[in-house]
This record gives C-alpha cells, sequence and structure tokens, in this order.
C-alpha cells in the first residue's frame, strides 16, 4: 500500500494491503521510505514462538538439522547450536560470482523479500523484517553477483549476499576479523566496502540470526522475482510505447486505416487486438496520410500493406494479453511466502513446520520466458517498419535511408540505426530460448528439478533493454520520415494526427547527452548521442505521457 507523507514524499506501508507493481518500482528505483504496518509484530509472534519452543526430541528441519540432502540428519543436541547453524549456512551460501547487479534490482529483492517474512509464515523475529527495511531507507545496497541462482531451492546465493551483510556471528564464535571478513560487501557511492562497515555508518546494528532465521532469510524466489518485475514494469512501458511509434510509422508510410477498423478486429474477439486496433485509430485520427486513397496511385499504393503495418494489432494484442497474464503472476509471486519450511501455527497437530517447495520458482521462470518471448516479437516486427523506411522501393516516395543528399551517396542517413535494431533483435532471439525447459539436478539429487529462473530473469531483463533501443530507433526515424512528407509538400504539419505531431515535437525538441538539439538530419553526423536520448524518451516513459497529455 503506498502512502504520501505529509512532506509529499511516496511512503510504502509493508504489512497492512499487497504490494503493487507501482509500490515496488517506486521503492526500487525512485527510494520510497517504507514502513511496517504497527499490526506486523503480533502477525510473526506466534511462528516465532513455536520455533523457540519446538524442542530437539526429533529432527526438524532447518532448526536442527542439515540442509538439502543432508536434511535427514539432526545437526545436534544443544539449543545453543541453533544459532550457528544459521550461521554457517548464510556463510557457505554465499558463494556468487559476476557483475554486481545494478542498484533498483537490490532493492527490489530486499523489499520482496521484506514481505515474504512479513507473512508470518517464517518464524523469525520482528526484528529480522525491520532490518531489511532498516537498510532500504538508509540505502545500504549489499553488493549481489548476478551469478549462482538455480530458481530452486529459490535464490539462495544472491540472498545469502543480502543476509551477510545484515548479519553477524554467534557471540564468542567469530573474531573481530573474522566478523569483518563475514559481513559481505555494500555498494557505496562506487565503492565496494565491507558490510560491516557501511552498516555501522549508517548507524544499524547487524542481528545474530536465531533458529531457523539463516533459511528463512535465503529460502524463496525473491531476487528472481524481482528481476521479472522490473522487466515487466519496463516492457508495460515500451508496448504502450511501441504502440505510438508505429502509429507514426503506419502515417509516414502512408498505410491504410481500414486495417484498424473496428468490426475487423471485433469479428475476431481477441481483446488485446481489439484494444490495440482501437489504440491505432485513436493514434491516427486526423492523419490525412492515412486515407487510403486507392484510386489515386494503384501503383505505389497497393490496396493492403505489408503485415508490419496492418498486422500491428494481431502481434501487440496477443503481447498486450501475455504480459497481463505475467502480471498477475508477478503480483502474486512478490506477496508470496516463499520460505521452507513455513509454520502455521493454526495446524491442528503437534509439528507446525510443513516442509513443501514455495521456494520453487517455476511461476518466475515461465513468467520471464514468456515476457521475453513476447517482447521479442515487438522487436521483430518493428525492425522491418524501419527497414521498409529505409528502403525507396518500399517507403513510399521517402528518399533512400531518409535522407536528402546534394550529392547521391554521400550520405548514409539511417542506414546504420537499421544494422543497430537487426543486431539487437537477433540477440532477443537467442535471449528469448526458454530458460524454464533446462534443469541440472543438484545436492546429491535431493534438488532434481530446478526452474533456471534467475537466468530467464536476466534474459527477460537484457530483452527488454535490447528492444528499447529499437522502439528508439524507430521513435528518431518515424520523426525524420514525417518531416520529410511535411518538406515534400505532401501534408502540412496541421495535416499531421495530433498524436504524430506532438511526439515529433518532443523529438525535435530535446537535447542529447552534448547539449545538441535530435534535429531533422540533412548530413551525416554521429548519431549515437540522439540514440541515447531517444532510448531515455522510450525508457522513462516520456512518449507515453506526452500522448497521454493529449485531450
Amino acid at each position: 500500500m503506498t502512502q504520501t507523507s505529509t512532506a509529499g514524499d511516496r511512503v510504502v506501508v509493508l504489512g497492512s494491503a499487497r504490494l503493487s507493481l507501482t509500490d515496488l518500482v517506486a521503492v526500487a528505483r525512485h527510494g520510497a521510505r517504507v514502513e511496517l504496518d504497527d499490526a506486523v509484530a503480533d502477525r510473526l509472534r506466534a511462528s516465532q514462538e513455536w520455533v523457540e519452543s519446538a524442542g530437539l526430541e526429533r529432527p526438524i528441519y532447518s532448526i536442527n538439522t542439515g540442509f538439502g540432502s543432508l536434511a535427514g540428519r539432526q545437526a545436534f543436541a544443544d539449543p545453543a547450536d541453533a544459532a550457528e547453524l544459521s550461521r554457517r549456512l548464510v556463510l557457505s551460501n554465499a558463494s556468487g560470482i559476476g557483475r554486481y547487479v545494478d542498484t533498483e534490482l537490490v532493492r527490489a529483492t530486499m523489499l520482496i523479500r521484506a514481505v515474504s517474512l512479513l507473512s508470518g509464515h517464517s518464524g523469525v523475529r520482528p526484528e529480522v523484517a525491520r532490518l531489511v527495511v532498516d537498510m532500504l531507507n538508509a540505502g545500504v545496497h549489499p553488493a549481489i553477483p548476478e551469478y549462482g541462482s538455480l530458481g530452486a531451492s529459490g535464490d539462495l546465493i544472491p540472498l545469502a549476499h543480502l543476509a551477510l551483510v545484515m548479519t553477524r556471528g554467534v557471540e564468542g564464535r567469530e573474531s573481530a576479523e573474522e566478523d569483518v571478513r563475514n559481513s559481505g560487501e555494500v555498494l557505496a557511492d562506487g565503492r565496494v566496502v565491507p558490510g560491516a562497515e557501511a552498516m555501522a555508518a549508517a548507524g544499524l546494528d547487524r542481528i545474530a540470526l536465531a533458529a531457523k532465521e539463516g533459511l528463512a532469510l535465503l529460502n524463496g524466489t525473491s531476487f528472481s522475482c524481482a528481476q521479472v518485475a522490473l522487466a515487466l514494469h519496463d516492457a508495460q512501458t515500451l508496448l504502450d510505447t511501441n504502440i505510438i511509434t508505429a502509429a507514426m510509422s503506419i502515417e509516414a508510410l502512408k498505410g491504410f486505416g481500414d486495417a484498424f477498423i473496428a468490426e475487423l478486429h471485433e469479428a475476431r474477439g481477441q481483446a488485446g487486438q481489439i484494444e490495440v486496433a482501437a489504440r491505432i485509430r485513436g493514434l491516427l485520427e486526423g492523419a490525412t496520410l492515412t486515407d487510403g486513397d486507392r484510386d489515386h496511385d494503384p501503383v505505389r499504393q497497393p490496396p493492403q500493406d505489408a503485415y508490419s503495418l496492418r498486422c500491428v494489432p494481431q502481434v501487440l494484442g496477443p503481447i498486450i494479453d501475455t504480459l497481463r497474464f505475467v502480471s498477475g503472476l508477478v503480483e502474486n509471486e512478490m506477496n508470496a511466502a516463499t520460505d521452507n519450511p513455513l509454520i502455521f501455527p493454526a495446524l491442528p497437530r503437534p509439528l507446525k513446520a510443513v516442509s513443501g517447495g514455495n521456494f520453487h520458482a517455476e511461476y518466475m521462470a515461465f513468467a520471464a520466458d514468456f515476457l521475453s518471448i513476447a517482447v521479442t516479437e515487438i522487436g521483430n516486427i518493428t525492425e522491418r517498419r524501419l527497414f521498409r523506411m529505409d528502403d525507396g522501393t518500399l517507403n513510399r516516395g521517402l528518399p533512400d535511408m531518409l535522407v536528402n543528399s546534394e550529392q547521391v551517396g554521400m550520405d548514409c542517413g539511417y542506414m546504420l540505426p537499421q544494422y543497430l535494431a537487426a543486431a539487437l533483435v537477433s540477440d532477443c532471439k537467442t535471449l528469448a530460448h526458454p530458460d524454464s525447459v533446462d534443469s541440472i539436478p543438484t545436492c546429491a539429487n535431493q534438488e532434481d528439478h530446478v526452474s533456471m529462473a534467475n537466468n530467464a530473469g536476466r534474459h527477460a531483463r537484457q530483452v527488454v533493454a535490447n528492444i528499447e533501443a529499437v522502439v528508439a530507433i524507430e521513435l528518431l526515424m518515424a520523426a525524420q520520415a514525417l518531416d520529410l512528407r511535411i518538406l515534400q509538400d505532401e501534408v502540412t504539419e496541421d495535416g499531421l494526427a495530433p498524436s504524430s505531431r506532438a511526439v515529433r515535437a518532443l523529438v525535435r525538441s530535446s537535447s542529447d547527452e552534448q547539449g545538441q538539439p535530435v534535429t531533422h538530419l540533412t548530413q551525416d553526423r554521429v548519431l549515437y548521442p540522439w540514440l541515447r536520448r531517444a532510448v531515455e524518451l522510450v525508457r522513462s516513459g516520456t512518449v507515453v505521457a506526452t500522448v497521454g497529455g493529449l485531450s
């Protein structure tokens, strides 16, 4: 649940309502403050008290036993060793490698982990969940390597790198030197510092774990879920932007409006397709280039457009429906209890701990794979429109490569951005291969089926980033093509659809990182600063906001 403080800052309150994707992005990307509902301590108390009173007469997984294939072996008989068991689990699992993931992914992971602990089924003390929240608010971001998680038994390795920073050894069992060495790493002002140093600088005390708390911090889908959640948010913005840029390209290429008539799409009955067609109709309203005067020039204007123009609703519609399905999976997982075992104090039997498999991240693996496939298709169809705009035999009267050169062949124009788009789309075709169909058994075959959700999540985020660039290229090229229609006296600016006019004005009023305006291209120049600026306009949602501001 999101609130607004008296200072006008966004505050996300955990424990009183379901966490939404909007909440997660506010915390992860924009630094919103997190608070705990007053009732969370009472919610956690029952499961925590059962763990404390469980005793050692029989093995209880994760409380007094080994882990994984060692689950049937009681590790100790001394209650004092329960905390040491939790500590050693964290130490042993912190074995990731690779680049450190970005801060927003760390923050999203921490937030989702806190929500899972607050479900009241993990058997942890309130101060454990509260410390995760305090770290978020203080900007203490553990350095988490990108590789290590199999998506079952949860994201053990990435979450161990989080747990290292917030925990310390059992009193008297680690030296001061070991305490610092075993405190993990934190990203701070572009540097990597010991966790103990960062926590002290933030005024936060690391805690010694009690029974079961080590596995409660490590066992779950929080890291994979965070990957997919951020990819999903960006994919939704990307899709909304692509509908706009597609309409601009359709207008610039003199596409026929008949392809978007409501009756055509209602005859099929697919919700997403109907919705996209309606959006395209609205975006093209007022466009004079899409009247489709078939009698005027039948050679240059055949009665049907290429699929990349007329099939936009049939391609982007399924993507809308797929992302909605993925959204349901992700928001459920963001609010799920994914620890193992889970504690159910009201269960009508003495043993309140239930061992199961909520840590298995197949839901997130599927969600990431479906998202990657869908977003790759955004790139596939968009790149075909880029190719068409560049080709003087296909673009209905525009110059080759969208540039009017004084000397033929002197300027490449927008030739190379289409190359870039082709490279990015090809990369996505590899990245979109489903990770969820792979499984490599681990832990002496106890964990004999894994989801590979983290791999799927990493790939999904890269797919989205790639296609953001492809759509950014369409934004630049469609604006250039519309400029050319005006310069060639085929249309006045007032003859463009208001939405296209507004987005074209947005592009032309933008400046790149070097302070240079993103102008109409009349001769070759360095294009990467313009491309970077266009990517920012896509990723930030500025294009969508510009069209949404029309009334």
